[in-house]
């Protein structure tokens, strides 16, 4: 695509300019790639009024055309897939290969969206298993909860906004997303294909804005329901200031794998590596830690940093590209840091460990301990710890022991310890013979302890878009 465009935000069904102009830079190389806009208070207040006069409208949508409408966007997004990749590309830095794979995933909700659209949840059921019931019936049904906020991060610019609204529009509910300010550009593109739905104007707004306009997002009252994707500290605090609207938070953490006897150890590795740096870790279900059952340790961690080796570095456009820059260089720089104060601590590099500006080598660390920050915080970064460990047990034991409980990985082909890792990770997902970083869109997604509250996956996401009315009636 050609650099030096503009993209002007949407908001209330028009398409729109401000005062505050936004520049899109390439954190690969710096260049320009785009200029949009940062909506103010009074763009954020036009949006939310058109919601609110589009509520009924949008409720009242049969489910055909609600069907056809999430249909239409899938469909215009598959012809566009290479433009939206290349879109995603330049203004994330993620390699090419990532983000077409990030493409069809957001083509996939929104299909996933227009089958759930013909299958919102109601319920009948029977009052008579008292005396007091004799004679009456009950219906449960859904109703959506209202206009719904939506916070996207960076790092799966295009996916995680579409998270927000394929359901939204599949529950009826109008939705205001706010794209994160360093990739606003592939839901600015997504904004005109919705806007050629029959969707009532209004009911999507894609705004970019600064961190004061919105955090009136969480504030304001007139919104029903906040959707954030993000860090726990930011998260955490929007909850703690949304006043009585529903909160949904996913907030990520530092994926534990376990590595086990009867382990596939080839297909492992190969995971492994792929869990741990695709996107250069930049992933909340980032492979982060992996516990190795201690007599297989030497041959899965000789195996593993073979690999590490093999990845190729590059411009994130090259279809070749495995691994590229990080979203900026502060946030390189504290990786390395974290790296630095591991080593200091007694911890040693197997492979990695240099910082070239935003590129951070591919590093594998082992001899840590539990309290070092790449081990009990969210790396977010290009960096896996191997250590070997004397169980099963122990090994679900330390990764039960951070604050985070977001998904885990389990290579193993043992019936048991498949149920012993079930019932016993303290996490949202466990994911068998696969690494934690495995989603699909259809599934419900999310964590408990810091990594958040309220599940993702579309079928979900809409059950936390709706409400439950019951009527009871004499038959």
């Amino acid at each position: 695509m050609s650099s030096n465009q503009t993209f002007e935000i949407y908001c209330a069904g028009k398409f729109i300019t401000t005062s505050a102009r936004h520049t899109v830079t390439n954190p690969y190389d710096g260049s320009e790639v785009a200029t949009t806009f940062l909506a103010g208070d009074d763009e954020l207040d036009q949006a939310i009024k058109a919601a609110q006069n589009i509520t009924d409208e949008l409720r009242n949508i049969p489910s055909y055309m609600r069907f056809n409408i999430l249909k239409q966007i899938s469909e215009e997004l598959f012809s566009l897939r290479q433009h939206f990749a290349e879109l995603i590309t330049l203004e994330s830095g993620k390699p090419i290969r990532y983000a077409l794979a990030e493409v069809d995933r957001s083509i996939q909700t929104f299909v996933v969206a227009a089958e759930e659209s013909k299958r919102l949840p109601a319920e009948y059921f029977s009052i008579d298993w008292t005396v007091a019931g004799a004679g009456k019936e009950g219906f449960v049904k859904y109703f959506p909860i209202g206009i719904v906020a939506g916070i996207a991060p960076f790092n799966f610019p295009l996916n995680l906004a579409v998270h927000k609204i394929a359901p939204a529009i599949a529950a009826g509910c109008p939705i205001i997303l706010k794209p994160s300010s360093l990739t606003p550009l592939s839901t600015l593109m997504l904004a005109q294909i919705i806007d050629k739905t029959a969707l009532p104007k209004g009911a999507v707004s894609i705004l970019p804005m600064n961190r004061e306009t919105g955090n009136k997002l969480v504030t304001d009252e007139r919104i029903s329901l906040l959707s954030f994707t993000g860090s726990p500290e930011v998260g955490w605090k929007m909850k703690s200031h949304a006043g009585n609207k529903k909160v949904v938070l996913e907030l990520g953490g530092n994926a534990g794998v376990i590595v086990s006897h009867g382990a596939d150890m080839e297909a492992a590795v190969t995971k492994c590596v792929a869990g741990g740096f695709s996107y250069s870790g930049q992933v909340c279900i980032h492979t982060q830690r992996i516990y190795v059952l201690k007599d297989l340790f030497e041959s899965f961690t000789e195996q593993f940093v073979k690999k590490v080796k093999l990845l190729k570095q590059g411009n994130p456009i090259d279809p070749g590209t495995d691994m590229a820059i990080m979203i900026d260089e502060a946030n390189a720089i504290r990786v390395e840091n974290w790296i630095n104060e591991a080593v200091k601590g007694g911890a040693r590099i197997l492979t990695g460990g240099k910082r070239e500006n935003s590129f951070m080598q591919p590093t594998v660390i082992t001899g840590t301990r539990e309290f070092m920050q790449v081990c009990s915080a969210e790396v977010f970064g290009p960096v896996v710890v191997i250590e070997p460990v004397d169980s099963f047990a122990e090994a679900i034991k330390r990764i039960n022991s951070g604050r985070f409980g977001l998904q885990a990985g389990v290579f193993t082909d043992s019936i048991n310890e498949m149920n012993l890792a079930f019932n016993q990770l303290q996490v949202g997902g466990v994911i068998i013979n696969d690494v934690p970083t495995f989603r699909v869109d259809h599934m419900p997604y999310g964590g408990i302890k810091d990594s958040g509250s309220g599940r993702e996956g579309v079928k979900y996401a809409i059950l936390d878009m709706m409400e439950a009315r019951l009527l009871v009636k004499n038959c």
